[in-house]
């Protein structure tokens, strides 16, 4: 029995292994084509004498540029103020936008008469209330942080509110007929049901207030990865600048991969 199984569990085992392959392949030659693309752009900007001064925006100084970048600790020193201002613009969207979503899901009074103004102010960017918010608060960092929060609260409340009007009434129904008093209802019932829709909210908000946050930061803080791109620019360095995009893009994957993690742990549905 043994013998006659191990070739059946090794055929059914390789398919597995096949597909991990095929698919790190296919990252593979995405990775490349992107690289490539990148090589024989900044080849052309080298050849033309009119932007040969742009050439170290290639990839091999950008590289270059990048691990020294990580040796020397300038990666984490640009980053941290960026990420601190990320957190607390999330806190701030998800303190407003999980409450509201769920006064919007549970009312119908309410969600009739939000509707409109919050379709209006979710359409407006985010970058346009830059004014606002250099005035309203007293430092830079505050007006930054309002602006995530602006541009992440939106989908953490639509997100909030859908997964709401998908809980099953039953659920609710069947909680009262128990004795479940409002809090309990809350953090027992509701609060479980809309994970899932809030997860994928936040996601979706971290995607946006990190697209964000690169131009907010171009206000008068000296800190951040929006002030290291600014000053790259200004200081001619195309090594620094490449390097500190590649930098900007690595840290806003690893965010989303954390997220996509934290959804698939709050998911209900599992691989069989």
């Amino acid at each position: 029995m043994t013998a006659l199984s191990l070739p059946a569990w090794g055929r059914f085992g390789a398919v597995p292994v096949r597909r991990g392959a095929a698919r790190l392949a296919l990252v593979a030659a995405g990775l490349g084509a992107i690289g490539l693309l990148w090589w024989v752009g900044a080849a052309a900007v080298a050849a033309d004498p009119r932007t040969a001064a742009f050439a170290s925006f290639a990839p091999a100084p950008a590289f270059a540029r990048f691990w020294l970048m990580l040796e020397r600790g300038e990666a984490w020193a640009m980053a941290a103020p960026s990420l601190s201002r990320i957190v607390h613009g999330l806190a701030i969207a998800i303190a407003v936008g999980v409450p509201v979503g769920i006064l919007v899901g549970a009312s119908p009074s309410f969600r009739t008469a939000t509707n409109l103004p919050f379709q209006i102010l979710r359409m407006v960017s985010p970058l346009a209330w830059m004014p606002i918010a250099v005035l309203a608060f007293r430092t830079w960092d505050g007006a930054i942080v309002f602006l995530i929060a602006v541009a992440a609260v939106w989908p953490v409340l639509f997100a909030t509110a859908a997964g709401y009007r998908r809980i099953n009434p039953a659920w609710l129904r069947m909680s009262r007929n128990l004795g479940a008093r409002p809090p309990h209802l809350l953090w027992f019932v509701i609060l479980p049901a809309i994970l899932p829709d809030v997860l994928t909210g936040i996601r979706l908000a971290v995607g946006i207030a990190w697209v964000v946050l690169v131009p907010a930061e171009f206000l008068g803080v000296t800190s951040g990865l929006g002030y290291a791109i600014n000053d790259a620019r200004d200081t001619l360095e195309y090594d620094r600048l490449a390097a500190t995009v590649l930098l900007i893009g690595l840290i806003g994957f690893a965010l989303d991969l954390v997220c996509q993690e934290a959804q698939a742990r709050a998911s209900w549905i599992r691989d069989p």
